[in-house]
């Protein structure tokens, strides 16, 4: 990791964060006492990391953690004096990676960013698992449907029916789901009232 983004209200905070940060290997810190403009610097430099003091007086952070966290898909950790379970629970709503309680120390501090930024890799895989899996349910629905078509239409059983677009796949050399959507296709064309 080499960048990282402070957002906290004191300067002696984010000093002391920057310190820790450069300690632990991080080439760039990046720091705001304003949350709007921590927010906007997260867009413009994108770092590995964000590191958010929770102000439980404004809700506005909330909004800052799930912009960065949903849109940059970077790892937010939260700190604060004290750290109310709700707010916790808000945090990780929001895509809150990790949780401090000040004093910070180092040692906290890089357990903390590894866990976070171990939880956003496995999310991320995760979220691509499950798009593989609903365009594969969506691909085994449009294989269904035009296997339904064909059995009405031919009066074929099923086995038969997907013989016949196994088949035709083989013969065209493309793949089930392309001749289970023109099959779809021409039917959709033919039950048209314009078509007919």
């Amino acid at each position: 990791m080499k960048k990282a983004l402070i957002f906290a209200a004191a300067v002696s905070e984010r000093e002391r964060l920057k310190n820790m940060l450069l300690e632990l290997g991080f080439a760039e810190i990046l720091e705001s006492a304003d949350l709007k403009k921590a927010e906007q610097l997260a867009f413009d430099a994108e770092p590995e990391v964000v590191i958010i003091e929770i102000v439980e007086q404004k809700s506005i952070w909330l909004d800052v953690v799930k912009t960065i966290s949903g849109r940059l898909r970077v790892p937010c950790i939260l700190f604060g004096s004290s750290i109310s379970v709700e707010a916790i629970e808000k945090g990780i709503g929001a895509g809150g990676g990790g949780f401090l309680v000040k004093p910070l120390r180092r040692e906290e501090l890089w357990s903390a960013i590894e866990i976070a930024v171990l939880h956003n890799h496995e999310l991320a895989e995760l979220k691509e698992k499950v798009a593989s899996l609903e365009g594969a349910l969506e691909s085994r629905k449009s294989v269904e449907r035009a296997k339904g078509v064909l059995m009405r239409v031919n009066s074929l059983s099923e086995p038969e029916a997907f013989r016949r677009m196994q088949k035709l796949a083989m013969d065209r050399r493309t793949t089930l789901l392309k001749v289970a959507e023109a099959i779809l296709l021409t039917e959709g064309v033919a039950d048209h009232p314009a078509a007919k």
